[in-house]
């Protein structure tokens, strides 16, 4: 057993996928499977249950999860240490997006590690917000983004972009106003909606500003994707209350329409690390990256990002 099997062991264990891991880690399919294989040869054990729909860890590989993920830390900590006394960001850093960040910020976030920290591994990870700070307090990613944190003492967190929530509804073809006309939060209860589980950081906001207004929504739907709520309103099954960012990284907003809501109900995108843990030259290097990324979004320009 070698760190280099860990490391594939774990990003096919993260993307639940050999397809995935294979693409993220730049390596043939093949290849990774031989040496996870003989990874689970060498312990006696079978450390993944494959299927159709991708790969699931067993009872040991959970538990060879949690050591290796802690093992390939202190490596990357150690790599990065040394490569600090040179002033160079070295070593491995997993950063965690949100679904409708990763999809406008996974491929510029790799091009720009690629100019700016050649010698640098990025491993990039999707979640919902609330997967993401317990990613980071349990020290499985680096650093993410999380819409609308809760106050932590495990957690730093620094505000960069906040976007106000909107009415989203199918486009009813009629000419597109350049402003949209705003929607009264009284007014909410008439649409039917389709709304992420209860734990989504903007059903709890929404549902939070609802109670306090004395206001009852009408949920018709309940799907966790926000890719799902999207086509389900293009589908006219009910009208989904979004960030702009949302839509845009739907890539259907031409079918849609958003009406932000008033009073303004802002959410609010953070970058966030751990508390406790001393920041390498990569990590700090990459919170820059992923700063100014955010702040070039076409939403950050339209709704102002925050000062970092």
């Amino acid at each position: 057993m070698d760190f280099k099997q860990l490391e594939y062991f774990v990003a096919v264990a993260e993307h639940r996928s050999f397809s995935r891991a294979a693409v993220s880690l730049d390596i043939a399919q093949s290849a990774l499977s031989r040496q996870v294989r003989l990874l689970e040869v060498e312990l006696r054990e079978t450390l993944l249950s494959r299927n159709g729909r991708g790969v699931t860890l067993t009872e040991a590989g959970e538990r060879l999860f949690q050591h290796s993920v802690g093992l390939l830390q202190q490596l990357a900590a150690a790599r990065a240490d040394l490569g600090a006394q040179r002033d160079e960001p070295v070593g491995r850093i997993t950063i965690a997006l949100p679904p409708s960040m990763g999809r406008q910020l996974t491929l510029p976030l790799i091009n720009a590690f690629q100019r700016q920290l050649p010698r640098a591994r990025l491993a990039v990870v999707e979640g919902l917000s609330s997967h993401i700070a317990e990613w980071i307090v349990s020290g499985r990613v680096d650093l993410g983004l999380v819409y609308n944190p809760e106050p932590q003492p495990e957690l730093e967190f620094e505000p960069l972009l906040s976007e106000p929530l909107g009415l989203v509804s199918p486009a009813t073809g009629q000419p597109r106003r350049s402003t949209p006309r705003s929607l009264p939060l009284a007014e909410l209860p008439q649409f039917p909606l389709v709304l992420p589980e209860r734990a989504h950081v903007i059903r709890r906001l929404l549902e939070t500003q609802t109670l306090l207004a004395g206001l009852k929504l009408q949920v018709a739907w309940e799907v966790s994707s926000v890719a799902a709520l999207i086509d389900l309103v293009c589908a006219g099954y009910g009208h989904a209350v979004l960030t702009p960012s949302a839509v845009v990284a739907s890539g259907r907003g031409d079918l849609l329409t958003v009406r932000p809501l008033t009073p303004l109900l802002n959410s609010v995108l953070c970058l966030t690390t751990s508390a406790h843990k001393r920041p390498s030259a990569l990590t700090r290097q990459a919170r820059q990256v992923l700063a100014q990324l955010v702040s070039g979004l076409p939403q950050a320009a339209a709704a102002g990002s925050l000062p970092g």
